[in-house]
């Protein structure tokens, strides 16, 4: 009898102690979830674009013409977002998860990948940060966390896993951006910027895009950490990305083909800059103007096909070879002149910044 009374004595203090200390009320992951949660947040931020509005009799009134995400990378007040986040910007009033507000100073933004670094003077001791992970290394099927401010609900978390990989979607200056990460957790309007985590709380995307405007249907983007990291050192050092490129005035042929001129498939160089990476390889432009019914085209220069063994054929497949590229990288030019089929080496030199 005073064995039963203690086992049972046992029993409730067990019950007790796990419903009190939380002990079994949570599974493994979701515990994960909210260990990663409660240290990752306190790196995201919310940023309000401050533009500037006009009233009846025209006066500037400043006001908030947009808002999204971004996360802390060092204790140096660094922050991440989308360059779509921070565009025209007059001023920019950062929010970190104390709640206390912060003016950002834009100090580089890349369009072309939808990428943009703000800083900020806030001691340290008030903001985690967020170290990246390669995403050369992720996998379709793999767990993913997304944090955010969707609707201005501020530190939200949303989990789901990798749906795909190497997606391309446009940034807003209508280029391409590649390798894009595709996740089935729920991302907003108002998460644009925001970390993309995997199961270790480390950032493996920004998030970057919706399909739709209503709000998450379950396929949201993000730029893979690789690009950031490929293109944070110019963004904080120079506030552009450097970037190499060829120096020509590139037409597809497929164009050409659409008014009838029987042309091989590949980019025609229409013009040469001088001084360029293309002219100092020996790449020609094009020698004289023919008129085909209401069209005059540039003729006689020549026809790149491939770059490195990849088919060129769009203005899209030629920036993707170079402009991912580094200063002084060789790259092998396969195309056609006079009939004849070249290859050619050429070093890639950085355009100039106009």
């Amino acid at each position: 009898m005073i064995i039963q009374k203690f086992i049972s004595l046992i029993i409730v203090l067990n019950l007790y102690l796990f419903s009190a200390y939380g002990v079994t009320r949570f599974s493994v992951e979701e515990q994960e979830n909210i260990r990663i949660y409660e240290k990752s947040s306190k790196a995201v931020v919310n940023i309000s674009n401050i533009g500037l509005n006009y009233d009846f009799f025209y006066r500037a009134i400043p006001a908030e013409s947009g808002s999204g995400t971004g996360f802390l990378i060092d204790d140096s007040g660094t922050i991440v977002t989308n360059y779509h986040v921070v565009e025209n910007a007059r001023k920019l009033i950062i929010t970190l998860s104390d709640n206390s507000q912060w003016p950002g100073e834009l100090i580089g933004a890349d369009p072309n990948n939808d990428l943009a670094v703000i800083r900020i003077d806030a001691p340290s001791s008030s903001y985690e940060y967020l170290a990246f992970s390669s995403s050369r290394d992720i996998v379709v099927g793999q767990k993913v966390l997304a944090l955010g401010n969707p609707f201005g609900l501020r530190l939200t978390l949303t989990t789901g896993i990798i749906s795909a990989l190497g997606r391309t979607i446009a940034a807003k200056n209508g280029r391409k951006i590649e390798g894009i990460i595709q996740t089935d957790a729920a991302i907003n309007p108002g998460n644009s910027g925001g970390p993309l985590l995997d199961s270790e709380g480390k950032v493996i995307g920004i998030n970057t895009a919706i399909i739709g405007t209503s709000g998450s249907v379950g396929i949201g983007f993000a730029v893979p950490s690789d690009t950031a990291l490929r293109i944070l050192p110019d963004l904080l050092e120079y506030g552009y990305v450097r970037r190499p490129w060829l120096g020509i005035e590139p037409i597809p042929t497929v164009y050409l083909k659409r008014i009838g001129i029987d042309v091989p498939e590949g980019v025609l160089i229409a013009r040469v800059v001088k001084g360029a990476s293309a002219d100092q390889a020996g790449l020609l432009g094009a020698t004289k103007t023919v008129k085909v019914g209401n069209y005059k085209i540039p003729w006689g220069g020549d026809i790149i096909t491939h770059i490195n063994q990849t088919k060129v054929t769009t203005m899209e497949d030629l920036a993707q070879q170079i402009e991912t590229r580094r200063s002084g990288d060789v790259i092998n030019i396969k195309l056609i002149r006079n009939e004849r089929v070249l290859s050619i080496k050429v070093e890639l030199f950085l355009r100039p910044r106009s």
